[in-house]
């Protein structure tokens, strides 16, 4: 196992003291260096918000995209050059509102890349408006009167879309959460791992407390099955009283990229270019970025 002073970023972190990102921000070192993944093995991406940041606060090959444009970056990116992890960090307004259809077309193509979605249920960044997770009813500064649409269910979509990785943790709970993302980083697939994450100063319902008197894992139950579908959709449709963290869903399907006839010969960043101008027309485009 590696040590975590490897992934130590020399940049300033701004998150708010007790942000539930700073366990994220563990849980990922810890996953790296279970894994013995070193700083240049991995591609860090991201979009805007407080957890986009975490790519900053990490030492590790990074890039910051549009709001919500994340995943089709990175599949980009893991589609030239599959040789790297390539690993998606967004958050929950991010990932499931302006880039709600990334996310559910990743799914579905089973693209090989990591999720990591923060879910604070809040647009902390911008000053606590309500996001697609946010509950039904919940005050925010853009619902005064409490939000009238019903909160998106991230698990459930990911699951109907054709997810092969589905799983659920808590930001408070670091070291469990680090398993999970390393399984997530071992799967052959699109691997989605939603983290429940207290946003202390925009969200003042779902605290770690609140979250504490509900979260159980779903290992510890008998018949956990995390192969059997029809389990998984009764697992990610429960919340409230109770809710599951652990590997909701896991099962083995051809990935996107196995199925590109083109990508059988290669990373596409080894493979020659052709035709009598490309090398040229591709210098040229190389010297007018430099």
């Amino acid at each position: 196992m590696y040590d975590l002073k490897l992934y130590e970023s020399i940049d300033e972190n701004t998150w708010c003291p007790g942000c539930g990102d700073f366990g994220i921000l563990a849980a990922v070192k810890q996953a790296l260096a279970q894994l013995e993944l070193a700083p240049h093995e991995v591609m860090f991406f991201s979009g805007i918000g407080c957890g986009s940041k975490l790519p900053h606060y990490l030492k590790a090959n990074g890039y910051d995209s549009l709001h919500g444009r994340g995943i089709p970056v990175a599949t980009g990116f893991h589609l030239v050059n599959p040789e790297l992890k390539v690993i998606q960090v967004s958050g929950d307004g991010d990932s499931y509102g302006i880039g709600g259809n990334h996310f559910v077309n990743a799914a579905r193509r089973n693209v090989d890349i990591v999720h990591i979605v923060e879910n604070n249920q809040i647009y902390a960044l911008t000053k606590g408006q309500y996001s697609p997770t946010s509950e039904k009813g919940m005050i925010t500064t853009t619902t005064p009167e409490g939000a009238i649409e019903v909160a998106t269910n991230p698990l459930a979509m990911a699951l109907a879309a054709g997810a092969t990785f589905i799983a659920r943790g808590f930001a408070n709970d670091p070291k469990y959460l680090a398993n999970l993302i390393a399984r997530g980083i071992m799967h052959k697939g699109y691997a989605l791992i939603d983290v429940l994450q207290p946003c202390i100063t925009y969200n003042k319902i779902n605290t770690k407390e609140w979250y504490r008197m509900r979260i159980y894992r779903v290992e510890d139950e008998q018949g956990y099955d995390p192969a059997d579908k029809e389990w998984a959709f009764r697992k990610a449709l429960e919340w409230g009283e109770k809710i599951p963290v652990g590997v909701i869903y896991e099962v083995s399907l051809p990935t996107y990229e196995e199925q590109v006839a083109v990508l059988k010969q290669g990373p596409l960043y080894r493979q020659p270019l052709h035709g009598p101008t490309m090398a040229e027309d591709f210098e040229k485009t190389k010297r007018e970025f430099m």
